[in-house]
């Protein structure tokens, strides 16, 4: 490929990317609805790191500390991370519970 050609390649990816990014899709999702192989998509999406304040925060750890207990059973509790939901009830395990949002944290 000429440096033209490369250039035009890159930014045709560079465009696919900031769709990508835009859609709120999961990479699987956008690849098939734009027939891209996954790890096309994982690699170009390397090359154009999010940058400025479009940029999302790495998430924190805030702690909680209620009056009253914060799930019942008639009410628990619902955490999100990212697309997933947890919904948790009166006599959770906590370590259990710390491990699985430590783990959605990164995955997710």
């Amino acid at each position: 490929m000429k440096k033209a050609e490369l250039e035009k390649h890159r930014e045709s990816w560079r465009m696919r990317v900031a769709d990508f990014r835009a859609s709120g899709l999961s990479g699987a999702a956008w690849c098939a609805a734009n027939q891209v192989k996954d790890h096309q998509l994982w690699y170009w999406s390397a090359k154009f790191p999010v940058a400025g304040p479009a940029a999302q925060p790495a998430p924190s750890w805030v702690l909680v500390q209620p009056d009253e207990p914060i799930a019942t059973e008639e009410y628990p509790l619902l955490v999100r991370i990212g697309q997933v939901a947890i919904e948790v009830k009166t006599g959770y395990d906590p370590k259990l519970l710390r491990d699985v949002v430590h783990t959605l944290a990164v995955l997710c």
